[in-house]
C-alpha cells in the first residue's frame, strides 16, 4: 500500500510539476528509467536538466555561463553547474559517485573514516580532500556555515532528525533526501547514478555503471532446484532479526534464483523483523542456505563464534551442511554493485563448492 501511495504521489506530482513547466523552459525529452520509479529527469530547452524526486522536491541544473530562468517556480532549487564540495549523508550515493569518478565532489561526509570499508573514501577523508563533520543526527553546523556545501545529500534517515533538516535550511543550505530505499526493484537502487551522472557531468558513466550490473542480472544461471534461504543477524542482547519478506535483499535472492524464508514474514515490509529464536527456527530451520548479516551480528569469524551466539543455530539444516554465508563489511555502504551482489547469491545456489576466490560481497564460514 505505501509502494503504491508513493507511486500515485510522484504521478500527481509529475502532472502538477508538467503545468508548473508552462512558464518554464520547453520539455524537450526525458531520462528513460528502466526499474526507477522515485526520480525523474527531464532535459528542457537551454540546456536546463529539471530533477523531480518523488517527496515533491525539484532541482533544476544551471549550466555553467548561464543564468536561472528568470520565471522559476519558488519550490524548483537551483543548481548551479560545476557542483563540487558537496555534503553527502548517505553511503550509497557516495558509492554511486565514487563509481562515475566524481568523488572529488564530495567535501563532507557524515560517517566516519574507521566506519568506511570502500578504500577511496577512506583514502579521501585521510587525505583531507573529504571531511568527516560528525554524525547525520549532529553534524557540525558551524563547518557547514563556513564551508556552505551548495547540496546536501541525505538518506531518509534524515526523517528522524528534523532539527538538522531546519537547522540545514536556516544556513541556506538545500537538501535532495535519497528515496532510493523506497524503490521496489533491487536495480532501481543502482539505478539513482544516473541522477549523480546528471548533475556530475558524467551521464555516459552513470549508464555504463547501471547495464553493466543489469547485464550480470539478466545473465545469471538457472538453479536446477529452487533453494530456500533464511538471512538474518543476532546482537548482542540475543536477540534476532530476519529480514522482511518485501526487503531488498529478499528480492536480491529471488533474482538470485533462490526463496526466501521465513515465507510470508511482512511481504509488504523492508527492513527487518524482530523474532524468538524458537519460532524462526520453527520457520526456517530447514532453510538450505543462510546468509547471515555480518556487519550487524556480531561479526563472527568462524562458526564456532556464530554458535556462540545462540546453541540452537547447531540445530539449522544450514548449519549442519555447512551452508552459512556471511555478507561482507562493505555490504550495505554499496549501491553500485547490487548486481554482483545478486550474481554472488546466484553462484552459492548454483554451485556446491565454489571456490573462495569467486566471491566478492559473500563469504562462507567455516
Amino acid at each position: 500500500m505505501k509502494k503504491t501511495l508513493v507511486f500515485l504521489v510522484l504521478t500527481a506530482l509529475l502532472l502538477i510539476s508538467a503545468t508548473a513547466l508552462a512558464d518554464m523552459p520547453v520539455v524537450e525529452s526525458s531520462m528513460p528509467l528502466q526499474y526507477a520509479r522515485n526520480f525523474t529527469l527531464d532535459y528542457l530547452e537551454g540546456g536546463y536538466t529539471l530533477i523531480t524526486i518523488s517527496d515533491g522536491s525539484r532541482f533544476l541544473t544551471i549550466p555553467e555561463g548561464m543564468e536561472a530562468p528568470e520565471n522559476l517556480d519558488e519550490d524548483v532549487t537551483p543548481l548551479r553547474l560545476p557542483l563540487s564540495n558537496l555534503l553527502i549523508s548517505s553511503t550509497s550515493t557516495i558509492s554511486l559517485i565514487d563509481a562515475i569518478g566524481r568523488l572529488d565532489a564530495v567535501g563532507q561526509t557524515t560517517t566516519d573514516a574507521d566506519s568506511w570499508y570502500i578504500d577511496t573514501v577512506r583514502e579521501a577523508l585521510s587525505t583531507g580532500q573529504m571531511r568527516y563533520i560528525g554524525s547525520y543526527k549532529e553534524p557540525d553546523f558551524e563547518v557547514l556555515a563556513a564551508e556552505q556545501p551548495p547540496l546536501a545529500v541525505f538518506s531518509t534517515m534524515l526523517l528522524s532528525a528534523p532539527d538538522v533538516a531546519e537547522k540545514l535550511a536556516e544556513l541556506g543550505i538545500p537538501v535532495l533526501m535519497d528515496q532510493s530505499t523506497y524503490e521496489e526493484h533491487p536495480l532501481a537502487r543502482v539505478e539513482w547514478v544516473k541522477l549523480y551522472g546528471e548533475m556530475l557531468g558524467r551521464q555516459a558513466e552513470a549508464q555504463a555503471v547501471f547495464e553493466a550490473q543489469a547485464a550480470l542480472v539478466d545473465g545469471l544461471q538457472a538453479a536446477a532446484a529452487e533453494k530456500t534461504v533464511a538471512m538474518f543477524y543476532i546482537i548482542s542482547n540475543g536477540g534476532l532479526y530476519a529480514r522482511n519478506g518485501g526487503d531488498y535483499m529478499a528480492k536480491m535472492l529471488e533474482l538470485a534464483g533462490g526463496s526466501y524464508v521465513p515465507a510470508g514474514l511482512n511481504p509488504e515490509k523492508s527492513g527487518t523483523q524482530k523474532l524468538e529464536m524458537e519460532e524462526f527456527y520453527a520457520q526456517a530451520g530447514d532453510a538450505d542456505y543462510i546468509i547471515y548479516i555480518w556487519s550487524t551480528g556480531g561479526k563472527p569469524a568462524t562458526m564456532a563464534e556464530l554458535l556462540e551466539r545462540n546453541a540452537m543455530l547447531s540445530e539449522f539444516k544450514a548449519v549442519k551442511e555447512g551452508n552459512v554465508w556471511c555478507t561482507t563489511p562493505d555490504y550495505f555502504q554499496i549501491s553500485d554493485s547490487l548486481g554482483e551482489m545478486i550474481a554472488d547469491m546466484n553462484r552459492m545456489l548454483t554451485n556446491n563448492d565454489p571456490g573462495v576466490d569467486a566471491f566478492t560481497y559473500l563469504f562462507r564460514l567455516q
